[in-house]
């Protein structure tokens, strides 16, 4: 485990639960100075503990209505490098996973409807090299997503 302490788990919890809210805020609930704070983030991105900060958005109100998931059969898990450096450069993936059962990799995509995903499947992603088959999933709603809450220990 990365060297943190309760303080920089106490920051990572609040801003986990709501990445905008101010330094000087959570200084101020925290009881230490804002420079504190922006100190203890920046240590933590330099660990790779945070990895950045992302917008959430709503793809299917910009337009994308079609958010999918593909369980990828690879003809042999050594390729499994070389496939993701191929999936990385599509930019309808979003993401990718190397997973243990039946599937080599499961990838998430967000496509703007049925056209542009059977585009995707079958003019990029069933083309790149090490990939035996796929099998689509079409996901119907999303229940949820949120980032895990992790709650400091004292």
């Amino acid at each position: 485990m990365s060297e943190i302490d309760t303080l920089d788990r106490k920051i990572l919890s609040i801003l986990m639960k709501d990445a905008n809210v101010p330094y000087t805020e959570i200084a101020k609930k925290l009881f230490v100075s804002g420079g504190t704070v922006h100190v203890r983030m920046k240590k933590m991105e330099q660990m790779g503990i945070v990895k950045g900060s992302h917008l959430d958005v709503d793809y299917a109100m910009l337009g994308y209505d079609i958010t999918a998931f593909l369980g990828v059969y690879l003809e042999k898990s050594s390729l499994y490098d070389d496939v993701a450096k191929h999936l990385l450069k599509i930019p309808e993936v979003v993401d990718a996973h190397y997973t243990t059962g039946i599937y080599s990799v499961f990838v998430k995509i967000i496509c703007r409807d049925t056209d542009h995903l059977r585009e995707i499947l079958h003019d990029k992603i069933q083309q790149i090299g090490g990939i035996q088959r796929t099998e689509t999933f079409i996901s119907l709603q999303e229940s949820i997503s949120r980032p895990l809450i992790m709650e400091p220990e004292d």
